[in-house]
C-alpha cells in the first residue's frame, strides 16, 4: 500500500512538471530526502500531508466499497448503480451516496 501511495505522489509531482528538487521549496525537504521518501520511504502522516500539500493534493481515507465511485467521479465517468443497475447523472448529484453505506 505504501508503494502504491508513493507511486501516486510521484506521478502527481511529474504531472505538475515538478522535479524532486522543486519539493524543497514546496515542503522544506532536500532533494535527497525527498528522493529517499519517493523511492522507498515510510513517511509519517504529517510528512504525507506536507507532500500532498506540495503537489496541490489532499489525503483522504476512502472506504473500500466507495473507491470505485470516487474514481468514477474523479474521472468524470458515471458510476453504475450496483443495487438497481441504473446509471445516474453526475451533474445531478455527484457526491450523493458516496459516503453512505447505501448504494
Amino acid at each position: 500500500m505504501t508503494d502504491r501511495l508513493l507511486q501516486q505522489l510521484k506521478k502527481r509531482r511529474q504531472t505538475l512538471g515538478l522535479k524532486q528538487s522543486d519539493m524543497m521549496m514546496r515542503i522544506g525537504v532536500s532533494r535527497q530526502q525527498y528522493q529517499r521518501l519517493e523511492a522507498k520511504g515510510n513517511p509519517r502522516l504529517d510528512t504525507l500531508e506536507l507532500i500532498a500539500k506540495g503537489v496541490n493534493g489532499e489525503l483522504m481515507l476512502i472506504p473500500k466499497e466507495k473507491v470505485g465511485a470516487v474514481i468514477a467521479v474523479l474521472e468524470n465517468v458515471e458510476p453504475e448503480r450496483t443495487m438497481t443497475h441504473e446509471r445516474k447523472s453526475l451533474s445531478d448529484a455527484p457526491w450523493r451516496n458516496l459516503l453512505d453505506d447505501d448504494q
